[in-house]
């Protein structure tokens, strides 16, 4: 079945290859349905019918209407895809010169079969145990995101016939790795089916994060091993099968970062390969009443009309195919504003959330929103309904200035910003997150915490770099944010100056240490952990090299790094009192959270909103009193070292478990040995420390 409400015909084209190798085709038309759709019943088609579209009807692009019989198209529903997209003038449903420029709206008469990706008919029957599911609470979650390619592209111990393969994610060497780390989930850039934007073919390079979707219901066949790959689409599927069972058998989660907002049809001068040739009108959110142009709330030549039903039930039909065919756990939505927009306006309660929230398999997983698009009102943190959760791009941006920008000003001699936005990150942005009182807000883990994501720095990079350094993406680095928040500590990307490295490392520490211990659900970046580089180009979508790659060859000072990361997930781990799952309701006797100044006394209005003032002790007793240790984070982001007199407020004496100015958490001075409250230490400058009750 088929949606194309304003089409005159439509032919199902079963293809097979000849004798010769070209592609032999037989054509059988489709009934009209009920609703705009159209319906066949085709005995005999069996898994691994390879097959496409052609649609009859107007030509009217001025009307949105598309139609060109000439072009076969993909079904939106297929489950599998096979062959490539070959940009050339066939592939375009007007007419377009060898530049593959347009020349007004003339229809193509050129035949685009053998140019096109097709779809295969395959066997989705789910053949996993939903019990595997880990079900991992989201108290205990932590994210890796994580390319399927890059993440094991140069990784010793898989296989090179694994490298960077859905397999090779699942081998044994990737999954004890990230069982060691500590962390719960792995997040998945796109393995929806893609192409490359014909602008990136035709320089020579790939769109490598995956954010243009061919099909919403196949997985991308690049990942898949070689073997998976020749032996057909069916193997490809199989192959992500078992990489989401082997994963669960690890207790490890998968979500899938998908991509509804838009489509791989680029704007109105782009190619015709499905959505635009079955119903440009619907499919497609355009500008006014007219169909005329494009609205591009997403920055990506067109947009997902999400008012339309039918954009809304082939979004949620992928969503639950995925899951409960393929078996992963839940999805970050890209741009998921778009997706809630009716027109240009945004609305927590658009029918496409409220489907989410409502519906009894989809409200059990891990729904995690971008909440921006780059349409009109499009920053929308903290506005998504339950149960979606959303990147935090406040913490990112807290962290990365008192950490990076304000130290940069304090090293200088300037003042910088006061200590209440950092305050209200670390405790799990109440501002944005608990609108409604305990217990029906969302909570702090509703915040995904995150410095860095794919897009943008890596962390080594926002110690190392200035500005940014794309020059390989071939744009004459116009692309990419200028707005970083990074510090190069002294000079601009390497460097052997002991001093800048140790206080570039520090930083790194002082990072990890905040982003793993605040509140609420800690996103880690894959290669973050192990001081991973880009050499400053924050917006490496189109490289599929040694620069995204995650680079497993350390030196002595990364592997210093990891042991780090890995100790204060473990720390996490080990004491509820780091990972509140809830705001609690204000107790003046015992609260759950409090915060001192150096001294070791309360924080006044006054304290809170002194921009010299660079001393925070948080104070963190467990949500329930039997859960085990209270937690003290002391925080100097002073340029110089600074007594600190630990509260006496609570626990009588504590353990310091890590210090951001050591280069590794072992062998921690006094680790072992108790303090007394009230005790006064020295902190050394731009450093933080964690202690936990005796």
């Amino acid at each position: 079945m088929v949606h194309a409400p304003r089409a005159v015909s439509v032919d199902l084209c079963l293809l097979d290859l000849g004798a010769d190798g070209t592609w032999q085709e037989r054509r059988v038309r489709l009934h009209r349905a009920r609703w705009g759709r159209w319906a066949g019943f085709i005995p005999g088609v069996r898994a691994g019918q390879v097959y496409g579209l052609r649609v009859h009807g107007p030509w009217e692009p001025t009307h949105g209407l598309w139609h060109n019989p000439d072009k076969l198209l993909l079904d939106p529903y297929a489950r599998a895809v096979t062959g490539t997209l070959e940009v050339v003038p066939a592939v375009y449903g007007h007419q377009v010169d060898a530049s593959l420029k347009g020349r007004g709206t003339m229809r193509d008469r050129r035949d685009n079969l053998g140019h096109v990706p097709l779809g295969v008919v395959v066997d989705d029957t789910f053949n996993g145990d939903p019990a595997q599911h880990p079900r991992i609470p989201w108290e205990t979650t932590v994210v890796y995101e994580a390319h399927v390619r890059g993440l094991t592209q140069r990784l010793p111990g898989v296989p090179e016939q694994l490298r960077g393969t859905y397999a090779g994610l699942a081998h044994p060497e990737t999954v004890a790795y990230l069982k060691d780390l500590g962390v719960t989930a792995v997040e998945l850039l796109p393995i929806h089916a893609k192409v490359s934007e014909p602008a990136l073919t035709t320089r020579g390079v790939s769109n490598y994060w995956g954010y243009n979707t061919l099909g919403f219901f196949a997985p991308e066949p690049s990942y898949a091993t070689a073997a998976a790959q020749e032996a057909g689409p069916a193997a490809v599927l199989d192959e992500v099968k078992g990489m989401v069972s082997l994963l669960h058998e690890a207790g490890l989660e998968v979500i899938l970062d998908v991509v509804y907002n838009h489509t791989c049809e680029g704007g109105l001068d782009g190619p015709l390969l499905s959505w635009r040739g079955l119903d440009g009108a619907g499919y497609y959110l355009h500008e006014g009443i007219t169909h005329t142009a494009y609205l591009d709330v997403t920055g990506c030549g067109n947009s997902l009309d999400f008012r339309n039903p039918v954009v809304v039930r082939m979004a949620l039909d992928s969503l639950r195919y995925w899951s409960q065919v393929v078996g992963v756990d839940g999805f970050r939505f890209d741009l998921a504003v778009t997706l809630g927009r009716r027109g240009e306006r945004f609305k927590p309660d658009h029918p496409f959330l409220v489907a989410l929230a409502t519906d009894p398999e989809l409200s059990r997983l891990k729904l995690i929103a971008e909440p921006w698009d780059v349409g009109p009102d499009g920053w929308r943190t903290g506005q998504f309904p339950a149960p979606l959760a959303e990147w935090n791009d406040q913490f990112r941006d807290a962290i990365r200035t008192f950490w990076i920008a304000d130290a940069a000003a304090a090293v200088h001699g300037n003042s910088g910003n006061d200590l209440r936005d950092l305050a209200t990150r670390l405790a799990g942005s109440a501002d944005l997150f608990a609108h409604d009182p305990p217990p029906d807000g969302r909570g702090p883990v509703s915040a995904v915490n995150y410095v860095t994501a794919h897009d943008g720095f890596t962390l080594a990079d926002l110690v190392a770099y200035d500005h940014k350094h794309n020059d390989a993406n071939g744009e004459d680095n116009q692309d990419g944010s200028d707005h970083n928040i990074s510090w190069n500590h002294g000079e601009e990307g390497l460097t052997e100056d002991p001093e800048i490295l140790a206080h570039r490392r520090r930083t790194m520490r002082n990072v990890l240490g905040t982003l793993l211990l605040a509140s609420g659900t800690p996103m880690l970046t894959a290669g973050d952990e192990l001081g991973r580089t880009q050499h400053g180009n924050n917006n490496a979508y189109c490289l599929d090299d040694e620069t995204v790659w995650v680079d497993w060859h350390l030196a002595t000072w990364q592997e210093e790094l990891l042991a780090t990361t890995r100790h204060l997930l473990a720390l996490r781990r080990q004491h509820p009192a780091l990972r509140p799952g809830r705001f609690e309701v204000p107790d003046p006797v015992r609260p759950a959270l409090a915060w001192y100044d150096e001294h070791g006394a309360s924080m006044t209005v006054e304290r809170w909103h002194d921009v010299h003032r660079r001393v925070l002790q948080m104070y963190r007793r467990p949500q329930q009193p039997a859960e085990g240790s209270d937690a003290l984070m002391v925080i100097n982001g002073a340029a110089n070292p600074v007594r600190v007199t630990l509260t006496s407020a609570g626990a009588d004496q504590f353990r310091l478990v890590w210090d951001s100015a050591r280069d590794t958490p072992q062998g921690q001075p006094g680790s072992d040995a108790c303090a007394d409250a009230g005790t006064t230490v020295t902190m050394p400058e731009l450093s933080m420390r964690v202690y936990l009750s005796c």
